[in-house]
């Protein structure tokens, strides 16, 4: 804004007022930042007071492309200038010599000090900087609690946080959407704050933060304080500044040190004698040979000399690590509020199958959502768990499901106690976030659940939203940040009061219908907290494809560890890509450092989009980015909340939702409609792709998914803009051109895809034969006998989907049972599992299905099923 309204102002369309307006606006923020800092502000001032409209543009775009770029400097000069010829020795350097930069970061400075002490502070500190300083930072000086959470939430280059121990609670600026955020947690009822209630908050806020103390009362007492156990160090008033510097430095250096990928640096400056299976290894078979020479020359020596297959001489084993894969798994259970994390270079889909293997036996039940990704099926048949397959609420225009609600969870969970068989209940296995984007209020699901049966196991899929951990409005929805949350809550007298009360006032024996209505509390007491997490880092951070991530809070782990190795065993290569583990130890350094600032990107960045695509007058009318209200009900959402572009809608409410609503919408994941275009979701990723260079995922009937990621820009937003621009004003010159008979022939196409859309089908249930140990009241069955059961040929059987055999069979018998998953993508679940009986919803939706890809159905030879015969044989 200030950049455009400065270049009007050098071409005679805006004033020297319209500038001065505009950087009044900036100025708050600009407090919590340290560059550009004071001296560049000033020069600033003084070209626009000196009427000089060609310097100040030229100051303010630097500026700009400063902080775009990423090339940000430390003011540590002091001097201030007047002249626009000294500008380019206030800015950054150029990109040729950036490789020599030390990394950099800024500190936040709590501080009693009156405003004008604060540049002397900042001199005295740097004073403390050393050339042998592995990395260099700035300080950001503010007066209250409320402008030190601003700061920290504006900007993300702020790295650590040193406060005094008092300080005022209040901002000198109105901040009302962060007090309708901040008051209720903190309670607040006085003007003054404590360097703990600060290092409270902001723990919540960014975990990732380094906290000191500067205090010049008891400080052996408050370092003994249990309140104090997030704060890093703290120091006796400012006796130490050195100590204070170096602490600040190793902090950071903690977060950057990557043991893997660090160890293998070293290791490819080593000169190594290989005589193991790996020719690739050091790279002399391919950069002698005078054939395959352009594949060391497109991805550069340091691959080659990064390949091994060796576990020793400074290596190590990812089966069974003792060394710098195991120190970087530490690491990464630090970064993500884990008790352990394991590497997995097999993707998310092998996670799952180690998870459930490790923790299931044959005959445990595990409730489990339907449309969950056909690793937890198959998770299942191996384990040879049983699966009480329960239903998302259903998106049927848009040919999708949302998420399971927790009513359905509890209403199986109280069969299962009612028929005395709950013990049997293993694992709770859900996906969060879905595809599309619903993220379940994970804390109160496992209070829920736990307050049912106190030590059920959690595996929360979170392939897609590995990310969020560095988002505050999304964390407290992540499996780790709700485990943390409740074992937080555990530890507090308050919850056993709370279970107590809520007993009393249930009775001695409530009915279910009671329970499924009341949030209920479990009995802290008896909780065993056992939460699992699996995340595709190579979705949604710096990694790899396949990398992907284990994330584990059980304090029962120790019970299960054997097993857990015993699937790792069963599932991991015993030749693990080096650099895909190296990508997994880096992408945590990044997320640790960057994180924050990078996921909050990729959140401005989905938001623009949303407004760029439903505001625009000729994109509109074809396409648009659903939101929450199209795809949470609104009894999902009690907190009131419709969509984040509703009118007056601001942060505060967006967290009110987080905190309140059963089901809330990952921002960054938006469903295109292209349907009300003529496309339905396959023809349409496939234009974009072959004619406009955008690729994406996820398709359905009549949308695209698109997702913003840490790695987009604005300039993806700007081509994508363009590109359906140029995709509307082509359907519009086509109905122009078309006449009466393409116009209808257009809302025909339309009324196909968005009104003739097929029903979803839901799980009928297994056969009889598979359900010798089951229940009445629950569902499952053993999926696993039904699935080796099609291993044998003669006891299977062909059906041509559009042949009348079906249509008899369904209204006749005997029962068409499935034997095997059939998957078709899109939706991209299994709409048929192994020994599940098929209904006519089942086969209506089959036939109506118009995508090319469908896993685990031929069509020349039709379904294959388990013969009837055999299976009548089974049941008896």
């Amino acid at each position: 804004m200030a950049h455009n309204l400065a270049e009007g102002w050098v071409a005679g369309s805006a004033t020297r007022g319209d500038v001065k307006a505009a950087l009044a606006d900036l100025s708050v923020l600009e407090e919590f930042h340290a560059f550009p800092g004071a001296r560049v502000m000033r020069a600033l001032d003084q070209l626009i007071a000196a009427d000089d409209a060609a310097g100040a543009a030229a100051l303010i775009r630097q500026i700009s492309e400063a902080v775009v770029t990423n090339r940000e400097i430390m003011d540590t000069s002091g001097q201030s200038t007047g002249s626009a010829d000294e500008i380019p020795d206030l800015l950054p350097v150029g990109l040729g010599v950036r490789e020599h930069r030390r990394p950099s970061f800024e500190t936040l400075f709590v501080t009693l000090q009156p405003r004008s002490r604060w540049p002397a502070l900042a001199d005295e500190m740097r004073r403390m900087r050393r050339p042998e300083d592995q990395f260099i930072y700035e300080w950001v000086f503010v007066g209250s609690l409320e402008d030190a959470v601003c700061a920290a939430i504006v900007n993300p280059r702020i790295a650590a946080v040193v406060t005094t121990d008092d300080m005022p609670y209040r901002s000198q600026h109105d901040a009302p959407v962060l007090r309708s955020v901040l008051d209720p947690i903190l309670n607040y009822s006085g003007d003054q704050a404590t360097g703990i209630d600060l290092a409270r908050v902001l723990k919540n806020l960014r975990p990732e933060l380094d906290l000191y103390i500067l205090s010049d009362r008891n400080v052996e007492m408050l370092a003994g304080d249990p309140k104090a156990d997030c704060v890093r160090r703290i120091f006796y008033a400012v006796e130490e500044p050195l100590e204070l510097h170096l602490s600040i430095l190793e902090g950071v250096a903690a977060r950057f040190e990557t043991p893997f990928f660090d160890n293998l640096k070293r290791y490819t400056q080593r000169p190594i004698g290989t005589f193991h299976a790996l020719p690739i290894a050091r790279g002399k078979s391919v950069f002698r040979s005078e054939w395959i020479r352009d594949m060391g020359e497109f991805y550069g020596i340091n691959l080659f000399l990064a390949e091994s297959s060796a576990t020793t001489g400074g290596l190590d084993s990812l089966l069974e690590p003792t060394g710098n894969i195991k120190k970087a798994q530490e690491y990464a259970a630090r970064a993500f509020g884990a008790d352990h994390v394991f590497f997995v270079t097999n993707g998310t889909s092998t996670s799952n199958k180690m998870v459930v293997q490790a923790l299931m036996k044959p005959g445990d039940i595990a409730i489990i959502d339907r449309n969950c990704h056909k690793s937890h099926h198959y998770g299942m048949v191996l384990s040879g768990g049983q699966p009480i397959y329960v239903e998302a609420y259903p998106l049927t225009r848009y040919s999708m499901y949302g998420a399971v609600p927790l009513s359905t969870v509890k209403k199986v969970m109280l069969d299962l106690r009612a028929e005395g068989r709950l013990d049997r209940l293993r694992l709770l296995d859900l996906t969060n976030c879905t595809f599309d984007g619903h993220m379940y209020n994970t804390r109160r699901v496992m209070e829920e659940c736990l307050a049912i049966k106190p030590d059920l196991i959690f595996l929360w899929d979170e392939a897609w939203s590995g990310f969020a951990h560095w988002s505050p409005f999304l964390r407290p929805r992540t499996a780790m940040g709700a485990a943390a949350a409740i074992e937080d809550w555990m530890r507090q007298p308050s919850s056993v009061e709370a279970y107590e009360k809520q007993q009393a006032e249930l009775g001695k024996k409530p009915t279910d219908a009671t329970l499924l209505e009341t949030r209920l509390i479990p009995d802290p007491r008896k909780i065993r907290l056992r939460v699992y997490q699996t995340n595709s880092t190579h979705k949604s951070m710096s990694a790899i494809r396949q990398g992907s991530m284990v994330l584990v809070h059980d304090v029962d782990f120790a019970h299960v560890e054997s097993q857990f190795h015993e699937a790792v065993f069963t599932h991991a290569s015993t030749s693990p890509n080096q650099q895909l583990i190296a990508s997994l130890d880096v992408a945590r350094r990044q997320m640790e450092l960057e994180g924050y600032g990078l996921v909050m990107n990729a959140i401005s960045i989905a938001l623009k989009i949303r407004a760029a695509v439903n505001q625009h007058p000729l994109i509109s009318k074809y396409f648009r980015v659903l939101g929450a209200d199209d795809l949470i009900p609104a009894e999902y959402r009690k907190s009131g909340f419709v969509d984040f572009l509703r009118s007056g809608v601001n942060w505060g409410d967006i967290a009110k939702a987080m905190r309140e609503d059963e089901f809330y919408l990952d921002p960054t994941r938006m469903t295109l409609v292209c349907g009300t275009a003529g496309f339905d979701g396959t023809q349409f990723k496939g234009l974009l792709a072959s004619k406009y260079n955008i690729q994406l995922n996820k398709t359905s009937r009549n949308s695209v998914l698109l997702q913003s990621n840490i790695n987009n820009t604005r300039s993806d937003i700007a081509h994508l803009i363009r590109v359906l621009v140029e995709i509307s004003r082509g359907i519009e010159n086509d109905l122009n051109s078309g006449g009466a008979g393409g116009q209808a022939a257009f809302k025909a196409r339309v009324k196909s895809l968005m009104d003739d859309v097929p029903d979803l089908p839901n799980f009928s249930h297994f056969h009889p034969a598979f359900r010798k140990e089951a229940g009445k009241k629950t569902p499952e069955g053993d999926m696993r006998s039904a699935f080796y059961g099609a291993y044998v040929e003669d006891e299977c059987e062909y059906v041509p989907l559009r042949g009348a055999a079906i249509d008899k069979r369904l209204e006749s018998g005997p029962d068409l049972v499935s034997a095997n998953f059939v998957i078709p993508y899109p939706p991209g679940f299994p709409i048929m599992v192994p020994g599940q009986v098929l209904t006519r919803e089942t086969i209506d939706f089959m036939r109506k299905l118009d995508v090319k890809e469908i896993h685990g159905y031929e069509a020349a030879k039709g379904l294959k099923l388990l013969r009837p015969d055999v299976l009548n044989g089974k049941k008896q």
